[in-house]
């Protein structure tokens, strides 16, 4: 039974890691391409959105072929590696884990055998009816007498999800997924195949992100448009919330399984999505110094210098700095291979806590009055630590400035947010946060102008970390504050 081990079971971290999103996917339709490299290749421009696995299914036609492990998408292909990966279509993921241990049965792409062909699939999101879910593929296995072909040792929905598409072996795929897709609640943007056709479908209400592209001579799928542009493909249109598309050698097909009713997650603007990215024809850059030029003019400062947090802070930091008339200058230097590590540190180590990601310029900020923009603060754990650090470096004073409001509600849509009994905002106000953390002043940008910011009405956006009203049904209220509470979600 799927488990949200990522979403609600933490160990306190000193590094206090931040909001994770679920996983990038990305998929290709292209016979006279090259589609595991151009998989490989868009997994890593995706790389931010999950940092745990990575893998890629490909198909020649007549059989699929699934390669993945643990790591990061460097470390799991090599150039032999995805030159035996040959075929025309090919589906790929890097995985964050949201729901499911971390372990390799739960990396995507997931595989399923049936009577007539197989199933890979990669999910970003996270389902919210996995019970409702297991009791379908129960009946439709009743009928038939048997469940799907091939055994999985798996805990995640996304499994769940190919178990239950697969369990159609008499019906064409794409009509197993129009069948059963709207009955399945929660965020899913899928990319998935068969041995011939690559598939790609959106929940009705478009929660996570998902893009169509154009090559020369074939089509790609994608969870954000940076991942188009690295592969060479041009933006078409985003998968609409509540549609499926087909491509095959007919070429694309396009239905509607259920009404649309937007709610995109207002998080991508803030941290989530890379700065080259557009999301509903706003470049998220673009978004993000806007964001900084209204927290300015909601929260000005006494200071000298505006400096980001690397990296989601830099364009939020520069459109204060723009405002405000105080000089931005970048006072932090990040390592940029600290990612999803897989060797522990030791306690010596530990202690040095947000050290092994980010390191002062001393020079730069020593006797200076500080505004420090950062994207969110979760648990306060990486504040604390930041100021400490720059403190100690010599700031004169430091002046706290976030270019979202409060965090205080968990996510159930694929972001690896902490329970909310764990999130700061949900216990203390803004004056207690700020000495909590030990800056000089705090300021949260105002929802509202977060949302204006996005050129989106408000009303389709998920504003649900930040409000508590979810546009997807889950767990009773009094469930949300419990650290214990895991899913699925009935």
């Amino acid at each position: 039974m799927p488990r949200g081990d990522g979403l609600l079971t933490h160990e306190l971290d000193p590094l206090d890691r931040g909001p994770q999103d679920a996983c990038g996917v990305f998929g290709v339709w292209g016979p006279d391409e090259e589609v595991a490299k151009l998989t490989y290749f868009g997994l890593y421009a995706l790389q931010h959105r999950g940092q745990e696995s990575a893998g890629i299914a490909v198909s020649d036609g007549s059989n699929i072929v699934v390669y993945k492990d643990m790591g990061l998408v460097s470390q799991v292909f090599t150039e032999a590696s995805l030159e035996s990966l040959r075929g025309h279509v090919a589906i790929g993921h890097t995985r964050y884990s949201t729901t499911g241990a971390s372990c390799w049965e739960n990396a995507q792409p997931t595989f399923r055998s049936t009577a007539t062909g197989g199933i890979a699939l990669a999910h970003n999101g996270n389902l919210t009816n996995t019970a409702d879910i297991t009791k379908r593929i129960e009946e439709l296995a009743s009928t038939t007498g048997e469940l799907p072909f091939g055994s999985s040792s798996a805990t995640s929905d996304t499994d769940l999800l190919t178990q239950l598409l697969a369990t159609h072996s008499d019906l064409p795929l794409e009509h197993a997924a129009m069948l059963e897709l709207p009955h399945v609640r929660g965020a899913f943007s899928l990319v998935f195949m068969n041995e011939t056709t690559l598939f790609a479908a959106r929940d009705p209400q478009g929660i996570r992100p998902l893009v169509l592209g154009r090559l020369e001579r074939g089509w790609v799928v994608a969870s954000e448009t940076a991942a188009l542009d690295i592969v060479g493909a041009s933006f078409i249109r985003e998968v609409e919330p509540g549609e499926i598309i087909a491509i095959d050698e007919h070429g694309l097909r396009s239905h509607k399984f259920a009404e649309p009713a937007p709610k995109g997650c207002l998080f991508e603007y803030v941290y989530l999505a890379r700065p080259d990215t557009s999301i509903a024809g706003r470049s998220v850059q673009a978004a993000r110094m806007e964001i900084g030029r209204r927290l300015a003019r909601e929260h000005a400062a006494d200071a000298d210098l505006v400096i980001p947090v690397p990296e989601s802070g830099r364009y939020a930091a520069i459109g204060y700095a723009q405002e405000s008339g105080i000089p931005f200058a970048e006072g932090l230097v990040k390592n940029s291979y600290v990612g999803r590590t897989f060797i522990q540190p030791s306690q010596t180590i530990r202690q040095l806590g947000i050290r092994l990601k980010l390191n002062p310029l001393r020079e730069v900020i020593s006797g200076q009055r500080l505004v420090v923009v950062d994207d969110s603060i979760v648990r306060g754990n990486t504040q604390r630590a930041l100021i400490r650090m720059l403190r100690e470096a010599g700031a004169a004073s430091v002046h706290v400035r976030i270019s979202s409001p409060p965090v205080k509600w968990p996510c159930f849509y694929g972001i690896d947010f902490a329970t909310r009994a764990e999130l700061i905002a949900n216990g203390l106000d803004n004056d207690e946060i700020c000495r909590s953390i030990g800056a000089d002043s705090l300021g949260y940008l105002d929802l509202e102008s977060l949302v204006e910011a996005t050129n989106l009405p408000k009303d389709n956006l998920c504003r649900a970390c930040f409000d508590g009203i979810y546009p997807v049904t889950v767990p009773e209220p009094g469930l949300l504050s419990s650290p214990m509470f895991e899913i699925p979600l009935v």
